[in-house]
């Protein structure tokens, strides 16, 4: 009798904790997208990058013949693979807030509050998104000033929205790794320098697979940036077409993310230390 009694309770404690979890992980989220809206200037400093690799590089690159984009220009082609970039970028440097947290002891109070490390770091991971979403806003804008055919019915925005937001916590979760075994400024900056420009031209973002040597295409497979771009170039361009496929590009990233969330959970609570 006490055993059937006791059934409907555990189901109300197994929803009571989801909800906790939801509730701390939104909170996290809050935190992070209330930091963006104190200070939009962070926004426009990193879209003079794009804006700069858009007008700059892609106008030139676009009057070279021997890069083979098919049925798009390569200002067209390029304009995924910038979007990607700026995700990349605005991503990888994330860690360094979280850093400047624990010197401040804001990370300290968070490791002792109720709320799961898990939700602490979905939180932090899915509301980089929202810088995505905003930088997705700005090359949307200049894509179509330059007269890049984007494809704007609402299936597709949502997918492009969708992956910005996958891409953009997979590699901020990515970064927050890094944040957690070097655990100093200094060395976060020179290991992110590092490796952002061998992620960004390990990838498909600004030239197809097929010009790339054969080691270097390898590479490129690993990278999920790769797959961030492919499924890009799909969703975005009017004419747009995918190498890998768009449901083999959505599942790579989401299991590089799932990969990299699972050891940020466990390395978290060493950068309170």
């Amino acid at each position: 009798m006490s055993v059937r009694l006791a059934e409907p309770f555990a189901g109300w404690a197994d929803h009571s904790r989801i909800a906790a979890f939801v509730e701390h992980t939104l909170a996290a989220i809050d935190i992070e997208t209330r930091k963006l809206f104190r200070d939009p200037s962070e926004l426009f400093s990193r879209a003079v990058q794009p804006v700069l690799w858009l007008l700059v590089f892609g106008q030139v690159f676009s009057r070279v013949r021997g890069i083979a984009t098919g049925p798009v220009s390569y200002i067209e082609f390029m304009a995924p693979g910038v979007l990607a970039q700026s995700i990349l970028f605005g991503a990888i440097f994330y860690g360094i807030a979280v850093i400047w947290e624990r010197d401040l002891g804001i990370v300290h109070k968070m490791l002792v509050s109720p709320a799961s490390r898990l939700s602490l770091v979905l939180g932090k991971a899915l509301a980089a998104g929202t810088r995505g979403i905003a930088q997705a806003i700005i090359i949307y804008l200049l894509a179509a000033l330059m007269g890049v055919r984007l494809r704007l019915t609402i299936p597709a925005i949502i997918g492009v929205l969708l992956i910005v937001i996958l891409g953009s916590a997979t590699f901020s979760t990515f970064s927050l790794v890094i944040a957690c075994i070097v655990k100093t400024r200094e060395r976060f900056m020179g290991i992110g320098q590092v490796l952002t420009m061998p992620l960004f031209f390990a990838s498909n973002a600004i030239y197809p697979l097929t010009l790339m040597p054969r080691w270097l295409h390898v590479t490129a497979l690993f990278n999920p940036l790769s797959y961030v771009v492919d499924a890009l170039r799909m969703l975005m361009l009017e004419h747009g077409t995918s190498v890998f496929g768009l449901g083999r590009d959505a599942a790579v990233v989401m299991a590089a993310f799932v990969v990299l969330l699972a050891i940020a959970q466990w390395r978290y609570p060493t950068l309170g230390q």
